[in-house]
């Protein structure tokens, strides 16, 4: 067992569970180790291949907010029943990217109450009128279904002694994107919004858009919240704060170039990320495709 303390002074026990095989539905058993890192005795964080999964635990059963993995769905039960004897079960999925989504990551066969936002949910067949098609490809493999429960607005939650709000946004990584408030524990999540590992997505082809993002960092930066990323470790409020300045810094001098009239060619090869690469360079999104989506958002704007 290792210990840590975030920004914020938050004291998170880290629980590196087994290796532990899953035999499903896909072609051949898979094996994922999954970290939990304790937050306050009721919420914890399970990291996973695909992303990190909030979970509130308590004699109400469990609530998962997050990007599971298919592979980690029996690890994370195994420790759910650890914490809980409610065999109740409610999982939120967080929009992805469709050619990397795992479904409901099995958690549907297992009995649990599965949600994604409605446009996340039609961009991998559900949430459709008539009868649904069937499932792709991928997730036949994977022994996977699509979540079949769609919030458009608003969904909230009052179990274990806490209130958690889950609030669709003006589109910023995708218009699927919603900020999941975690009211008693202060934490707050927005998957993709806030990768952790580098720099943010901004999906045109889901609707995403720069000033939707940074609308969503706004009034979050307070370190006294605990702020889980997409991925990596829990922060709080201030590296919500030096993300959002980053992303500002990079659009106000992407925006000096184009006022000057340099091609987006030339905006790349002037590198604006060049003294945050070493921090936010390491991530699912390359430093050029950062300042390209930029350049494209700064060009829709005018």
């Amino acid at each position: 067992m290792n210990a840590f303390q975030t920004g914020a002074g938050l004291c998170a026990r880290v629980l590196i569970g087994f290796v532990l095989a899953f035999a499903g539905q896909s072609a051949m058993d898979t094996q994922e180790t999954v970290a939990v890192t304790e937050i306050t005795p009721t919420v914890v964080v399970f990291s996973t291949k695909t992303g990190n999964v909030v979970a509130l635990v308590g004699p109400d059963g469990a609530l998962l907010i997050g990007t599971p993995s298919a592979d980690s769905t029996a690890r994370i039960s195994s420790e759910l029943a650890s914490r809980t004897k409610s065999a109740v079960r409610y999982v939120v999925i967080a929009p992805q990217d469709p050619t990397h989504s795992e479904g409901d990551a099995g958690w549907g066969r297992r009995g649990a109450f599965v949600a994604m936002q409605e446009k996340a949910v039609e961009r991998i067949g559900g949430h459709v009128m008539g009868a649904p098609p069937p499932l792709s490809e991928r997730f036949v493999k994977l022994g996977v279904d699509r979540p079949r429960i769609a919030f458009s607005e608003v969904m909230t939650f009052d179990v274990n002694g806490e209130a958690v709000h889950i609030v669709h946004q003006k589109p910023g990584y995708s218009d699927a994107d919603a900020l999941v408030h975690f009211h008693v524990a202060k934490l707050v999540y927005w998957g993709e919004v806030f990768p952790g590992d580098g720099y943010p997505a901004i999906d045109t082809a889901q609707g995403g858009t720069l000033d939707g993002l940074l609308k969503m960092l706004d009034g979050w930066t307070d370190p006294g919240f605990h702020v889980v990323p997409a991925r990596g470790e829990v922060t709080n409020g201030t590296s919500v704060r030096a993300f959002r300045d980053m992303i500002v810094a990079v659009r106000d001098r992407v925006k000096r170039s184009i006022d000057a009239g340099h091609t987006e060619s030339r905006v790349i090869a002037e590198h604006p990320t060049a003294d945050f690469d070493e921090k936010w360079g390491h991530g699912r999104v390359p430093a050029d495709a950062f300042v390209h989506e930029i350049y494209a958002a700064i060009k829709t704007e005018k």
